[in-house]
């Protein structure tokens, strides 16, 4: 049974999940934001996927820059703002930093979503004390409406709904994540 914290548990029968993006259209943009980042010729480029929910997005990602001829070294950051709950609770925790040292090189942070703006702007601003010489933030889903603090995605898959999504490396409860493409449960803000 899953459970939504702000609900509680949710019907044993699999909710139905109403498709966003399906997966040719996540793989087109893909190719997309690889081409965008390309063109602003990053130096010594260093990828920092923020885990979960952008670990999909984020190998997708990579593949689709190697492609438009880059060749970024990859690094993961695990930072929560969430926890157990559906919405920010404000305070960023590092659960797992990255390991590479960043002075003078550009990185790219990799997130699954802008809402909140929370843990990006956390990412971003340490990473700058660090000495990177740009961090660029690529996002694959923004909310505008949702922005809590003053930050901009460099790089935009798609401007999402007020939905509560899933898929594509996305999940509630720790389900859905391995759907390929992303949705929304019906019925759930």
């Amino acid at each position: 049974m899953l459970t939504d914290p702000k609900r509680g548990a949710m019907p044993q029968t699999q909710p139905r999940v109403a498709v966003l993006y399906d997966a040719n259209r996540i793989a087109a943009r893909n190719q997309a934001l690889a081409a965008e980042i390309a063109a602003v010729a990053p130096e010594r480029l260093l990828a920092v996927a923020i885990l979960k929910g952008s670990f999909i997005f984020a190998a997708d990602l990579l593949r689709a820059l190697h492609g438009s001829g880059l060749a970024p070294e990859m690094e993961f950051m695990h930072l929560s703002s969430y926890r157990q709950a559906t919405i920010s609770s404000g305070q960023v925790d590092i659960l797992r930093d990255v390991e590479s040292d960043v002075r003078d090189r550009d990185v790219l942070l990799i997130d699954d979503i802008l809402e909140s703006g929370r843990t990006l702007a956390f990412a971003k601003d340490l990473l700058t004390a660090r000495g990177a010489r740009r961090v660029m933030v690529c996002v694959l889903l923004e909310k505008p409406g949702k922005r809590a603090v003053q930050i901009e995605a460099d790089f935009v898959g798609f401007t999402c709904p007020d939905l509560f999504v899933v898929g594509y490396g996305m999940d509630v409860a720790h389900a859905f994540r391995q759907l390929p493409f992303i949705g929304h449960i019906e019925g759930l803000g």
